[in-house]
């Protein structure tokens, strides 16, 4: 799952994220890469027991509960993005199969083997190693939100492409 087609395409298709792990302290990547994603038109739905709401999201203890919430207004999760320990996935991809989520992905330094292939074999995209923000960056223009020079001078934001 690293073809820049199968990247746009998840990016493009995924639009409502569990974020798994999603801290509410402002400086951790979790909830840098969640602002980001939220920011670009996103939903977010956290996932961290001990927290009441983070973005303005109420926050739920499992993947499970938070789609059980969100099935009430007829919603779904589509992407299930984990900021958590590699030894942690299995139970979350468990729940993302259960959910009938359209991908699992795992952030940068999170790689389980194991999960990947049993997700898969549930039908479900799989991305290991990479950020969910740095990937929507690269494919959609969006590098310059945080600051990196992408040497194009305008004073205008690039419109997020669907394609």
């Amino acid at each position: 799952m690293s073809t820049i087609a199968e990247l746009r395409r998840l990016l493009a298709d995924c639009r409502t994220i569990a974020v798994v792990g999603l801290s509410a302290q402002w400086h951790r990547p979790s909830f840098f890469a969640a602002k980001y994603m939220q920011e670009h038109g996103y939903t977010i739905v956290p996932v961290n027991p001990t927290v009441a709401e983070i973005l303005g999201q109420p926050c739920y203890p499992s993947v499970t509960a938070a789609a059980q919430a969100l099935a009430k207004d007829g919603r779904r999760i589509d992407m299930v993005d984990c900021f958590r320990r590699s030894e942690d996935i299995p139970p979350i991809a468990d729940e993302a199969i259960a959910i009938g989520a359209k991908c699992l992905w795992m952030q940068i330094g999170v790689v389980h083997e194991k999960a990947m292939q049993k997700a898969e074999a549930a039908g479900l995209a799989v991305v290991m190693d990479r950020c969910v923000k740095i990937e929507h960056a690269r494919l959609f223009g969006g590098l310059n939100w945080a600051g990196v020079n992408t040497k194009v001078i305008s004073s205008r934001r690039p419109q997020q492409l669907f394609y």
